[in-house]
């Protein structure tokens, strides 16, 4: 048997789950429960009278599937790794690196970094998405009135009064293009007299695609039209009908999101309920987080966050990556973090101002 480290993704499931239960039986660690004991006629190999388990075995297994896309290893190799491992582990407990003080707080962090994906997929099994909250997630942002494509062009300022100014100006036979590019706040259309393109009104904040809609074409609005951007005069030049995609092409898109909304919720819960006391201080001017896109159709800001893996905001619980004995396999294709890309919208130019991320 070849007895070199095989190249394989790293796989920090099942080193985790050696260093956890070396953790428990020799620090007497008292914040989790000890590890199951393992039979013989339930193991794979013995190493100095310790034995590793089939289930260890099977998620290096299935690990390795997901992370090499379905490329196999010899069941030796897979072996003899997890040997190789429990040598390295029972090595470091003989020479009690296990107790030293950046060990233990390493030990820690990986338990509950694995506690809070665990609550996170039990949430996720116990709370499922349904087909209902899907089709209505559909309707919303890619059926119903997102089925239809406004033309507009748009004028932003401060103030309600500067857009007063400006519709009676246009009121006056004012030509909306020049008082855009002379007005408006927006530094790329007001190059452009204010050309926003062509767009869906699930791209735009709720106040502007209302707006538009009501609008009839050739029309500009008579009233400011106010969103946390500041006040809008629009011009709804055109509209048309689009085909969306079927529902049943992006139905697995639109699960991930509504995924994510269901944990926010619950989180948001759990910290209305605790009693949270910050303890240093803290500015407002920390970057956010923005997701990606995950309903077609949509605008890519259309969705909740996507934190890295082992953080309670994010979805997508995967296990956290801890270093391993082995290298990733040269010719490994990357393997994916984060959900599938959304089917994109017709190409148009984006607006600035009203981006529904913002």
């Amino acid at each position: 048997m070849n007895k070199k480290l095989i190249p394989l993704l790293v796989a920090g499931t099942a080193l985790l789950a050696g260093c956890d239960q070396q953790m428990n039986s020799t620090t007497g660690s008292n914040t989790a429960a000890p590890a199951a004991v393992i039979k013989k006629e339930d193991a794979i190999a013995s190493v100095n009278g310790q034995f590793i388990s089939k289930a260890t075995l099977a998620e290096l297994e299935k690990e390795i599937a997901e992370k090499a896309h379905g490329q196999a290893f010899p069941k030796e190799k897979l072996i003899e790794e997890l040997v190789q491992r429990e040598l390295l582990i029972q090595d470091a407990v003989k020479k009690q690196l296990d107790k030293s003080p950046d060990m233990q707080k390493q030990l820690d962090l990986a338990r509950k970094s694995l506690l809070t994906q665990a609550d996170l997929q039990d949430f996720v099994k116990k709370n499922p998405v349904t087909d209902a909250e899907i089709k209505a997630e559909y309707d919303a942002k890619v059926g119903g009135t997102n089925a239809t494509e406004y033309k507009a062009r748009h004028i932003l300022v401060k103030t309600e009064d500067e857009a007063k100014k400006l519709i009676a100006a246009l009121d006056k036979g004012g030509d909306f293009a020049k008082l855009a590019n002379q007005n408006s706040l927006d530094a790329k259309e007001s190059k452009n007299g204010g050309d926003l393109g062509w767009f869906n009104p699930g791209q735009m904040v709720a106040p502007f695609s209302e707006a538009v809609a009501k609008l009839e074409k050739g029309k500009y609005s008579k009233v400011p039209v106010k969103t946390q951007f500041g006040f809008h005069i629009i011009l709804r030049e055109d509209s048309r009908a689009q085909t969306p995609p079927p529902f049943d092409s992006v139905k697995d898109q639109i699960t991930p999101s509504l995924q994510r909304q269901k944990i926010q919720k619950m989180l948001e819960g759990l910290r209305t309920q605790a009693k949270v006391e910050i303890l240093i201080p803290v500015t407002d001017d920390k970057a956010k987080v923005v997701a990606p896109a995950t309903v077609p159709g949509a605008n890519p800001a259309a969705t909740a966050p996507t934190p890295a893996a082992g953080s309670a905001l994010g979805a997508e619980v995967a296990p956290v990556e801890q270093p391993a004995t082995i290298e990733p396999a040269p010719d490994a294709a990357p393997v994916p973090t984060a959900a599938p890309a959304a089917v994109p919208a017709p190409a148009a130019p984006a607006p600035k101002p009203e981006p529904a991320k913002k």
